[in-house]
């Protein structure tokens, strides 16, 4: 599948029927670290059309923790996470353990991070 080739699929799920997609190398993530967003409607529903501030920590965090939980293919990963920024808040991010096991067990260095 174009697009996807990268990304991997775990036997974890992000949510129930749903299971988690990695990307194979975290250089690879190179979405925005500032300013203000919007994701599609695909990965953020509720409300349509919200503006993540990027600036703020804590609304960061909670865009990462929707992306990781959502995404669908690599190609979002890709658009919407930043590989060191995702290092940095690793260990604050509030994502289902499908997701968590899945990603420190593809990058062990959020595992290291986590435990610093």
């Amino acid at each position: 599948m174009p697009g996807t080739g990268a990304a991997a699929r775990h036997g974890y799920e992000s949510r129930p029927g749903r299971l988690a997609v990695v990307v194979s190398d975290l250089a690879d993530l190179r979405g925005p670290v500032s300013g203000k967003v919007t994701l599609p409607l695909r990965l953020w529903w509720r409300p349509s059309g919200r503006v993540w501030d990027l600036d703020d920590p804590e609304i960061l965090q909670a865009m990462y923790e929707a992306v990781l939980t959502e995404a669908v293919s690599e190609d979002e990963l890709r658009t919407w996470l930043n590989g060191e920024r995702l290092i940095s808040v690793w260990a604050e991010l509030f994502v289902p353990g499908g997701v968590r096991r899945s990603w420190e067990e593809r990058h062990p260095v959020l595992r290291a991070g986590a435990a610093a």
